[in-house]
Order: structure tokens, then C-alpha cells, then sequence
């Protein structure tokens, strides 16, 4: 692959996962029955961040857990013989509860409709929101992000790489080109 561009900064990402998280409290008329969800990897360290600004500005502490989707893909066959399978972790119950769906960026839709189905399979949420960092489009299902950070049309020759410090060592989304 080669590098094309940086599109988001550290700073930039950090306005944008400001807004998102105002935008979440306000769309969700408070911090009442709120839970954020983050998919592995990289959507549970923005679901992590996402949580702490709520904290930081509604006083509220907000639960979160962690999902992996692993076995609800419908590329699994393709993936690998043996596929890793992660931690879910969602230690309280979801039924009931707003759910922010949290991953880094928003293509295909089949992520996000994974990630639907293991959650149906874990409880009955009154409402499920998707949050991304960067919606890039090329939607082959019919979903859309309540909340995007960053719209980027994309080719579907370029790859959008969502690096954080805790995962990555650094803190960027970035474009690349596939060669």
C-alpha cells in the first residue's frame, strides 16, 4: 500500500469524538439508560473516549462494554480456517438501554450489521445508535452512522486507516492507496 494523506490529526480527532459525544447526550435527551458498546479493536478505545467526555461534562459515568463479532460475519469462511475470537465483555444488561454501537469506520455495513446481531443475541436495547470516526461509503447494506466524525468518499481502491495511541503508538486517520 502506499500512503496518500492524512486526514484527521490527534487534535481533529479529539473535536470530532467531542462532538459525537455531545451529540449522543442530546440525541438521547440525557445520560439516562445510556450504554456505549465498542466493537474490537479500535471502536472500543473511541467507545472508551466517548465515555470519559460524557463523564467529563455530564458528571456521569456512563457503562460500556466490549463486543467482539467474529463469529457473526457472514465472510467468516473467508477470514481463516481457524478465526481469532476476542472477549465480549458487557457486564450489565442491555435491555432496555440506549445503546451507542461504537466502531472506526463505517464501509461495507456488514461490520455493523454483525455487530447488530450479536447484540440482538445479548438482550432487547429500546434503541441502538452507530457512532464511527469516518463514514468512507460503499454501502452494501442498507445502514447508516447516526453519528460520524468524519464523512470521506473514498475510492474502493483506498484504505482508511484509523490509528490510536493505545493500539497504534500514534494518533491519525489516514489514506492509502492500494497498489
Amino acid at each position: 500500500m502506499k500512503f496518500k494523506s492524512r486526514i484527521l490529526s490527534a487534535e481533529e480527532i479529539r473535536r470530532a469524538l467531542t462532538r459525537i459525544a455531545h451529540e449522543v447526550v442530546e440525541k438521547n435527551k440525557g445520560t439516562d439508560r445510556l450504554c456505549f458498546v465498542g466493537i474490537h479493536t479500535r471502536g472500543i478505545t473511541l467507545a472508551q473516549r466517548l465515555r470519559e467526555l460524557v463523564r467529563q461534562f455530564e458528571g456521569v459515568e456512563v457503562p460500556m462494554g466490549i463486543l467482539d463479532i467474529t463469529l457473526y460475519r457472514d465472510d467468516l469462511s473467508e477470514i481463516a480456517v481457524q478465526p481469532k475470537v476476542r472477549e465480549t465483555r458487557i457486564p450489565f444488561d442491555i435491555g432496555g438501554r440506549s445503546v451507542v454501537l461504537v466502531d472506526d469506520v463505517l464501509f461495507t455495513g456488514r461490520t455493523a450489521r454483525a455487530a447488530l446481531d450479536a447484540l440482538i443475541d445479548l438482550g432487547r436495547p429500546s434503541r441502538i445508535y452507530l457512532a464511527v470516526l469516518v463514514d468512507r461509503g460503499h454501502r452494501e447494506l442498507p445502514i447508516r452512522a447516526d453519528f460520524v466524525g468524519k464523512n470521506l468518499p473514498t475510492a474502493k481502491s483506498e484504505v482508511v486507516k484509523v490509528k490510536v495511541r493505545e493500539v497504534d503508538g500514534e494518533e491519525a486517520v489516514e489514506l492509502w492507496e492500494l497498489e
